[in-house]
């Protein structure tokens, strides 16, 4: 079956779909990345959730506390996700912070300006991109950062010896690391356009909407990701200079 979507739904889609995994998982592992199972349990549970969340999202977005509580899910859930990309241990729970600090101003924002609406099926989608941008941005600089100031814990004492004080010493080490954790949202906001046409843009496009609404939604969805990041990214930094992603 042929539509005017973006992807033509054909008998043969299951086994492309198929054919790219191993595709990325052969690769990943005969190069040596390290990846080549993960890349095939991350397209698995990508397939079990999208079908998941595609046969209880009509019922979701009906009913005000359930749309809570699934914004509620996809926080914990990206809390979670972050939290193990920075660290093994329980103070990975300390991820939580920098994404709300990151989602929740910037979703304010929007609300109280009235440019989006608080409609489950406007409010999901757009939590669901500020939390997913938030959660990498939260582990890539949480990453780098205790990366950093692992193994360059020489630099950290001599900044201590130097007089700085101790959240100051590990901010000099660790914060140039961890700020290029900017660097995808930064990339994406400035190509757009020129090397990408985003998701929310193409999908207006085929849903009719004209290309100007379809690139000012875009516009909006692009800054209020990177302002939501770049506010995770600050966050997540200062916790790892104090100490509370701990390895």
């Amino acid at each position: 079956m042929r539509n005017s979507s973006l992807i033509s739904i054909t008998p043969l889609l299951p086994a492309i779909l198929v054919a790219l995994c191993l595709m990325g998982a052969v690769v990943a592992r005969l190069g040596g990345l390290g990846h080549g199972g993960a890349v095939v349990r991350a397209c698995l549970r990508a397939a079990a959730q999208l079908l998941a969340v595609s046969a209880v999202i009509t019922w979701v977005i009906a009913s005000s506390p359930a749309v809570a509580g699934f914004i509620l899910l996809m926080y914990g859930v990206a809390v979670f996700t972050a939290g193990r990309r920075i660290t093994s241990g329980r103070s990975g729970l300390w991820a939580a912070v920098p994404i709300a600090a990151g989602t929740a101003p910037v979703l304010a924002v929007l609300l109280a300006g009235g440019v989006i609406s608080t409609a489950g099926i406007v409010l999901i989608p757009v939590s669901g991109i500020l939390l997913g941008g938030c959660l990498t941005a939260t582990a890539l600089a949480g990453r780098r950062a205790v990366d950093e100031l692992t193994q360059r814990r020489g630099e950290v004492e001599a900044a201590l010896a130097l007089g700085f004080m101790p959240r100051d010493a590990a901010l000099e080490i660790c914060r140039p690391a961890a700020a290029q954790a900017l660097l995808p949202a930064l990339d994406q906001t400035r190509t757009v356009g020129l090397v990408t046409l985003p998701g929310a843009f193409v999908g207006m496009v085929l849903g009719g909407a004209s290309p100007i609404q379809a690139g000012i939604v875009q516009l909006v969805v692009l800054v209020a990701l990177l302002a939501a990041e770049a506010v995770a990214v600050l966050v997540t930094v200062d916790l790892a200079a104090r100490g509370r992603f701990v390895r």
